[in-house]
């Protein structure tokens, strides 16, 4: 697979090779190991994509043992500058439900001991991350969005959880008490390591749940993988749909800051 092969890259569940018009696929080797799969090239309205299963092919890699780094890499490689990261998460909001999308602005990190830097030394680097998720690919999502058919929330922020257990209810009480809005075990640190990369990424995160319930209605029980599962596919076709709008809606040069967001981060000797 040559280099500049794809400047749009999606990093998702392995459902989406089902949909990919795959035209090469490699799985090349990067400083950090191999990425969780191989690197699928698909043609899709006018744009060359590289899409990459998280998971692995056969879901074989769980939360916490993702190849973060190495994915994020294997993309970069490639040429890729914007990268579109969807993901399933719960809800910890009543207004936010089951079937719902969320484009996520803010994160917080609750995982441990995942390789979350490419900077480990000897060259060091502090990152910024205020604003996280690139505007201009959120924007493009939501942009996508109005003809979708789906009900979307503009901006959420996603607590981030080790896995791959599902909180307890004191756990998601706390979560809730701060005002965090959904809940999921991937986003970090796969946004903030392609920041470091220097490209932009987004978060559309599809709602199938309210993580442990809800204190109102004792009828909702708490997640479990099969209903996760179960809303997951039967919004799927949605999700593939909004994607590709906003990829067909991506423009070929980048109007955001993220391509310097590592300018003045590194730290001379």
């Amino acid at each position: 697979m040559s280099q500049k092969a794809a400047s749009i890259g999606v990093i998702g569940g392995s459902g989406f090779y089902k949909f990919l018009q795959t035209t090469e696929a490699s799985k090349p080797e990067t400083p950090y190991g191999s990425p969780s799969a191989s690197v699928r090239l698909s043609d899709m309205k006018g744009k060359r994509v590289a899409f990459i299963p998280r998971h692995g092919e056969h879901h074989e890699f769980p939360p916490h043992a993702v190849p973060y780094r190495a994915n994020l890499y294997a993309l970069k490689q490639l040429g890729v500058e914007r990268v579109y990261g969807p993901t399933a998460v719960g809800s910890l909001r009543s207004e936010i439900r089951p079937g719902d999308f969320v484009v996520s602005d803010q994160f917080v990190n609750f995982t441990n001991g995942r390789k979350d830097t490419y900077f480990d030394g000897p060259e060091t680097a502090h990152v910024g991350s205020a604003d996280p998720y690139c505007p201009e690919l959120r924007a493009l999502l939501l942009e996508a969005s109005k003809d979708a058919g789906v009900r979307v929330h503009k901006r959420g922020t996603v607590v981030v959880i080790q896995g791959p257990r599902f909180s307890s209810r004191a756990e998601s009480k706390f979560f809730r008490s701060q005002d965090w809005d959904i809940i999921n075990m991937t986003q970090y640190p796969e946004v903030i390591l392609a920041r470091e990369l220097e490209v932009c990424y987004a978060n559309i995160s599809l709602v199938t749940d309210y993580d442990v319930g809800v204190e109102w209605d004792p009828k909702i029980k708490p997640v479990s993988n099969d209903e996760v599962m179960r809303v997951f596919n039967e919004n799927l076709d949605k999700l593939r749909s909004l994607l590709l709008k906003a990829i067909e809606l991506t423009p070929e040069k980048r109007s955001c800051d993220c391509g310097t967001a590592m300018r003045n981060a590194r730290i001379s000797a």
